[in-house]
């Protein structure tokens, strides 16, 4: 896709759009500093809790203390709402904010683009903005690869989702099965505008080119012999990531037993798994594997260019942005079948393998890949760079200024 290199904006319409999300998430600052960049489209964000900011125990990594080494407010206008139950972590119920009504009234919004659908201040928004007569655009991450639920729980989510499709005039679609999600959901009928999923590209693109030279230091740091390829997890240790199928899988390319694999295997992240990993490496006396903790945003990069292939084996997985991330550092990935990214960033055989979620003999085949072709990483790795760029933050305006276009009378895309 291609984007004009001048757009004029003289005598243009101006939008004031509102986006309301949970919290400041590193993901997404800087993307809105980018939107809020554009001369026509006057954002403010409203978050509800400010426990990114200031520090929290996340318990996806083990109640471990996270504090992102990113600026997360930086760049464009926002305002914390006031609200009860603002201290615990951010969840169905908390916090419970107020005054929506009245900021959407006062600051008189010609669009309102909400984050997530399910949690009680979703559903205020929601019912605020219908007042109101503003339209609202709705984005989440959710697909049809999901945990089953009993007969009950779908009729009711029926009946939700049959509310949904009176409050909200277009979603934005991550991806391709974020798309069908929304189709199956809300009817072929509801306007969907591409909004992919994507991370700061030229950030860390720039950051792993500037990781390249320490290299070899971040390697015998982590005392790793040269000549062996190197696998890199990294995300939090919960049981959805089946990181544990990762460790057996790895485990799996020892030539015989007793003897090691002719690889190495990092962990980068913390989480509620961790201490079953360990006792797995442990009674395996594999000295190839290395457990690196948490790392924030900043330190990856480093182990994006150290490593020659990502695997992420997740299951119910929405997304996986850290996909995209490694991608910019050239580097083939793995997925396995249930990572929502998969069928948008992954060209089989092209930049990296899929394999089905679960299936430990499956990945270890598509690992020993690696392993037996050492040049196929670099190839792929370089097919990754070009693919991640068709996945930006200049795609995501794009597609919002698409949706706004439709919603707002003389506003140009």
């Amino acid at each position: 896709m291609e984007f004009p290199a001048e757009m004029h904006y003289a005598g243009r319409v101006h939008v004031k759009l509102a986006y309301f999300l949970s919290h400041p998430i590193q993901y997404q600052s800087p993307l809105l500093r980018q939107i809020a960049q554009q001369p026509d489209i006057d954002l403010t964000v409203f978050y509800s809790s400010d426990h990114s900011v200031r520090g929290y125990a996340d318990q996806g990594f083990g109640g471990v203390q996270v504090s992102w080494d990113i600026p997360l407010l930086d760049g464009y206008a926002h305002e914390f709402l006031p609200g009860l139950r603002k201290r615990g972590a951010v969840g169905l119920v908390t916090p419970l904010s107020y005054g929506i009504l009245s900021r959407l009234r006062r600051g008189k919004f010609d669009a309102v683009w909400l984050h997530g659908y399910h949690m009680a201040n979703s559903i205020h928004v929601l019912v605020a903005a219908k007042s109101l007569g503003i339209p609202v655009l709705l984005r989440s991450d959710s697909t049809l690869s999901d945990r089953t639920r009993g007969r009950v729980r779908l009729a009711a989510k029926r009946l939700f989702f049959a509310f949904l499709r009176q409050m909200v005039s277009g979603v934005f679609a991550v991806g391709k099965e974020n798309a069908e999600y929304w189709r199956v959901s809300l009817g072929n009928d509801i306007p969907i505008f591409p909004m992919p999923y994507a991370v700061d590209n030229d950030s860390f693109r720039m950051l792993a080119q500037k990781a390249a030279p320490h290299r070899e230091a971040l390697r015998c740091e982590l005392k790793l012999e040269p000549g062996f390829p190197i696998f890199l997890f990294a995300s939090k240790l919960q049981r959805r990531k089946r990181c544990i199928d990762l460790v057996e899988a790895f485990l799996h390319l020892a030539p015989a037993p007793g003897t090691h694999p002719p690889a190495y295997l990092l962990i980068a992240g913390d989480g509620e798994e961790r201490a079953a990993i360990e006792q797995r490496i442990t009674a395996s006396k594999s000295h190839n594997i290395r457990m690196l903790g948490f790392r924030n945003q900043s330190e990856l990069p480093r182990l994006f260019n150290l490593c020659d292939v990502f695997v992420l084996p997740s299951i119910h997985e929405p997304w996986g942005l850290v996909v995209n991330e490694v991608m910019n550092a050239s580097r083939p990935i793995v997925l396995s079948d249930q990572v929502g990214c998969m069928p948008d960033l992954l060209r089989e055989g092209v930049n990296g393998f899929a394999f089905p979620a679960q299936n430990v003999n499956a990945l270890s085949n598509t690992l020993r890949r690696f392993v037996d072709q050492p040049n196929l990483a670099c190839t792929m790795g370089s097919r990754s760079a070009e693919i991640i760029q068709e996945y930006s933050f200049e795609h995501d305006i794009h597609g919002l200024r698409q949706a706004l276009a439709a919603l707002v009378p003389g506003f140009k895309a």
